[in-house]
C-alpha cells in the first residue's frame, strides 16, 4: 500500500505505544514475538560456555568434550571446512595453540623444537614427558639414519635418547642399529626395529598424552561400537549378523527371529543304523 507508512523499516512499524500492550493476558505481544525473531536472523556471538555445561537427557555428558570429539572425528574423515566452521561456531576449539604447535612440528619433524614444546603442553606426569620424548627422538634417531648421518644419530643416541633413562633394553637395540646394521640373517635391523611414520609417531603420542590435551585418534568411533556392543549383549534374543545392527535406532531382536518349531527327518543306513537330521525352521510365535 502507498503512503509514508511504508517507506518505514519493518521493526518500526511494528512499534506499538504501551497503552497497546495492556490487557494481553501473558504480558507479551505479537510485536515482541515478531522483534525476536529478527534478532535471531543476525550474527550470534561466539559461546563461551565451559566443559561444565551438561547436554543430554541423562546429564552426564559435558558439553566441551562432546563438541571436541565431533570436532575430531570431523577432521580424522577429513572434513577439514566443517571442523574448522565447528570450532568457530561453538567456540570450543579442539586443541590448545600449543598443542597445535606441538603436532606440527611432529609432522614437520622438528624433533628439537617439539621436545621443548612438549614440555608446555600441560602434562604434569614426568613419567610421560620422559616416555613422549623417548618416542620423538627415536623417531629423530632412525631418521638420521636413514639420511646416513650416523655420528648425529650416534649423537643423538648418547646425549639425548640415553639420558631419558627409559627402556635400556630398546636403548642397546638401538644401539646395534649402528654397530651391527644387519643381522644374522642379512635383514636390515633398522627395519626390523622400526615401524613407524611421522603420522603413526603422533597417534602413538596421541595414546600417550592424557586425553584432555590430546584427543586419542577415532575416539567417536570407539564410543560407538562400544554402545552397539552394549547393545547386543543386552539382546535377550539376538539372532542377527553384526552387519545387520544401525545407528539409526536401538539394536533388539524379537522373538520371532529365535528358532520357534523342530522338524525331524529319519534316514536308515543298513539295517541296525538310524541317523536322524533335526531342521530348525524359524516360525512367528
Amino acid at each position: 500500500m502507498g503512503g509514508v507508512e511504508d517507506e518505514e523499516p519493518a521493526l518500526k512499524r511494528t512499534k506499538l505505544s504501551s497503552k497497546g500492550l495492556v490487557g494481553l493476558s501473558n504480558g507479551s505481544s505479537s510485536v515482541d514475538r515478531v522483534v525476536g525473531s529478527s534478532s535471531d536472523l543476525m550474527a550470534r556471538p561466539l559461546s563461551t560456555e565451559g566443559d561444565d555445561e551438561i547436554v543430554g537427557t541423562k546429564g552426564i555428558i559435558k558439553r566441551g568434550e562432546f563438541v571436541r570429539i565431533i570436532t575430531k572425528a570431523l577432521y580424522s574423515l577429513g572434513y577439514k571446512k566443517s571442523g574448522e566452521h565447528l570450532e568457530e561456531e561453538s567456540g570450543i576449539s579442539l586443541n590448545s595453540s600449543v598443542v597445535n604447535l606441538f603436532m606440527q612440528q611432529i609432522r614437520d619433524g622438528d624433533w628439537d623444537e617439539s621436545v621443548a614444546t612438549l614440555n608446555k603442553i600441560g602434562v604434569e606426569d614426568e613419567s610421560i614427558v620422559r616416555d613422549a620424548s623417548f618416542l620423538i627422538l627415536e623417531q629423530k634417531f632412525f631418521e638420521l639414519l636413514d639420511g646416513d648421518k650416523v655420528m648425529d644419530a650416534l649423537k643423538t643416541l648418547r646425549t639425548e635418547i640415553t639420558q631419558l633413562c627409559v627402556d635400556s633394553t630398546r636403548i642397546r637395540e638401538l644401539s646395534s642399529c649402528i654397530v651391527s646394521p644387519c643381522g644374522r640373517d642379512g635383514s636390515s635391523r633398522r627395519d626390523s626395529l622400526r615401524a613407524r611414520t611421522r603420522l603413526t609417531l603422533l597417534e602413538e603420542l596421541q595414546e600417550l598424552i592424557p586425553p584432555n590435551i590430546m584427543i586419542p585418534e577415532k575416539r567417536l568411533e570407539h564410543l560407538v561400537e562400544q554402545g552397539l556392543l552394549l547393545q547386543r549383549e543386552a539382546c535377550l534374543f539376538h539372532n542377527s549378523l553384526e552387519k545387520e545392527m544401525s545407528l539409526y535406532s536401538d539394536h533388539h531382536c524379537g522373538k520371532t527371529q529365535m528358532p520357534s518349531r523342530t522338524l525331524q527327518g529319519c534316514m536308515t543306513r543298513g539295517y541296525d543304523m538310524v541317523e536322524c537330521l533335526y531342521f530348525l525352521v524359524l516360525e512367528s510365535m
